[in-house]
């Protein structure tokens, strides 16, 4: 029997057992998938960072406080139901660690931080609404293999002195209760595979393994990757589940451990809270099935749904997520279009991932100055000229029937759009407007780091000194569940009843990032990786001092 056993070797469970390891405990760490895939989604993650009241904020002439942060949270998570107490205590805490030991503690591992904070979700409703009132996402200089890195390393450290063992393609099928007590698990052991990271792996089955423990502590659990969980667990209040999404995870993030968790007495709350984006598009390099990439957007592009109408305010790009996804959800139609201009694309387009991102992966500063010189990124030219939901035209009638052609449908009129881009037009002759999105793009570049490198100055999309123009088609993306494990604050499981399941903790997605969906409704983005974090850290020792 080994101390504890950590089921998934994502971020979540890489910071438990490293937590483990440093306090001495013999650890066992299992994943079905191969060790190429040592890290899970947050390897392939842009590494952003929810930060309160950082440095870098500082720096940028951002006030930001504990008070305006929670109070940010609150208004996005719209916590309304009796089992919210403690996802919403789990909220309370982790606005406290953002706003307090998180920088430093990831500092003391050598993690840095690009200068200049992002400003994500803006919301638009008023101050007691969604949204970040200021720029809070810290996007991590080496993106996500630099936020895995630190507890890889302390992890495989532990693994060397026999402290902990690492084993992959063993897939956990059942929890071993006890007497009430979760005390092990069951599985299978799974063929080996020279698949790469993030490649779909085979799932032959060579054996059975049975494995027992003082604690068990399940870190694996996000359904991004199984279309069908989606769209069983979709909300009413997002009215039907989209015909056709992309994946924005691997396909072996599959979900399995919430009923293999419930089947031994878990209680799991929230199934219905998720974040899926509206800015997919067809990953023209895919490494997994329907491979997916997120455009993280400037505020400045026109936003219309398939028939060209434009979305309502405040639903501009970077400002609602899940707004802007229900509102989709009433038009008819799964897809939306940005039309913008080639200024806007070379200052407001970026692309989700790490692996998008070579410049700041690599960390490398020559790469990084190419940014700011004329033309789109590389990864984003690359996606101009490759791939399927793009359409570039010197004019807009040309980019129109575009458009059409590539849904193989007639929904976009061009009279209507040219009068609706010239009327934009003649707005941007002022200082002064009644857009509210143009509003919008004028409030951002008040902002020193969105004025520097993020918000185009706004412009008209006819003259051709600004073009070429661009449209592009989005897809609905999945990401991530916000609900999950109900769990208390020492990340123990609970019942149904409220009572813990003695012996099992839970920490990331599987927890909805802690006690069953800190998030809400809605998140301030940042707070996918800081909550795995929190939470794997939490589970870890928490573990350890239960098992005495």
């Amino acid at each position: 029997m080994t101390d504890v056993i950590v089921v998934g070797a994502g971020l979540a469970g890489l910071v438990a057992a490293a937590e483990l390891a440093a306090l001495g405990r013999r650890v066992i760490v299992l994943d079905q998938e191969p060790e190429a895939s040592l890290g899970g989604q947050a390897f392939w993650s842009f590494g952003g960072l929810f930060f309160v009241d950082s440095p870098e904020q500082r720096r940028m002439g951002v006030r930001d406080s504990y008070d305006l942060a929670l109070q940010d949270w609150m208004g996005s998570a719209g916590f309304d139901r009796q089992q919210d107490e403690w996802p919403r205590r789990w909220a309370e805490n982790y606005v406290g660690f953002a706003a307090g030991e998180k920088r430093a503690w990831l500092h003391s591992k050598g993690v840095r931080f690009f200068p200049v904070p992002g400003w994500a979700e803006r919301g638009g409703y008023g101050p007691e609404g969604h949204g970040n009132s200021v720029p809070r996402f810290h996007i991590t200089w080496g993106t996500g293999p630099a936020v895995v890195a630190p507890f890889e390393r302390e992890v495989r450290a532990a693994a060397e002195t026999g402290h902990l063992q690492l084993k992959f393609r063993h897939r956990v099928d059942e929890l071993t209760v006890t007497g009430g007590v979760v005390d092990g698990v069951r599985g299978s052991i799974l063929a080996p595979t020279r698949a790469a990271r993030g490649e779909q792996s085979p799932r032959d089955v060579l054996g059975e393994f049975e494995l027992r423990a003082q604690a068990v502590i399940v870190t694996s659990g996000g359904i991004g990757g199984n279309h069908e969980l989606v769209r069983k667990n979709w909300p009413q209040r997002l009215g039907s589940p989209p015909g056709h999404m992309l994946s924005g995870v691997p396909g072996h993030v599959d979900g399995r451990m919430l009923a293999i968790s419930e089947a031994a007495g878990a209680s799991v709350i929230n199934s219905d809270r998720m974040w899926h984006y509206t800015e997919g598009i067809q990953n023209w390099d895919p490494i997994w099935p329907l491979h997916g990439i997120r455009i993280l957007p400037g505020p400045s592009s026109l936003w219309l749904d398939a028939r060209g109408r434009p979305l309502p305010a405040p639903l501009f790009p970077g400002f609602d997520t899940l707004g802007t996804l229900e509102h989709i959800m009433t038009t008819g139609h799964d897809y939306t279009w940005f039309v913008l201009t080639q200024k806007i694309i070379e200052r407001e387009f970026a692309l989700s991932g790490s692996e998008q991102n070579p410049d700041l992966t690599g960390k490398d500063v020559g790469k990084l100055l190419q940014r700011v010189k004329p033309g789109a990124p590389g990864p984003v030219a690359a996606f101009m000229r490759h791939g399927a939901d793009f359409v570039v035209e010197p004019d807009l009638a040309a980019l129109v029937a575009g458009m059409n052609r590539l849904t193989g449908s007639d929904l976009i009129s061009l009279p209507h759009l040219r009068r609706m881009i010239e009327a934009r037009d003649r707005e941007t002759g002022n200082a002064f407007t009644k857009d509210a999105q143009l509003t919008a793009v004028n409030n951002a570049r008040r902002y020193r780091g969105d004025r520097l490198i993020r918000v185009a100055r706004p412009h008209r999309f006819l003259d051709p000194a600004n073009g070429p123009l661009i449209a592009v088609r989005l897809h609905i993306l999945t990401r991530k569940s916000l609900g999950g494990l109900e769990t208390n604050l020492d990340a123990q499981v609970l019942r149904p009843g409220g009572e813990p399941v003695q012996g099992l903790f839970a920490a990331g997605e599987v927890a909805g990032f802690g006690g069953g969906g800190m998030h809400g409704y809605r998140s301030l983005e940042g707070t996918f990786l800081g909550g795995c974090l929190f939470s794997g850290r939490t589970a870890g020792r928490c573990a350890s001092r239960a098992i005495g």
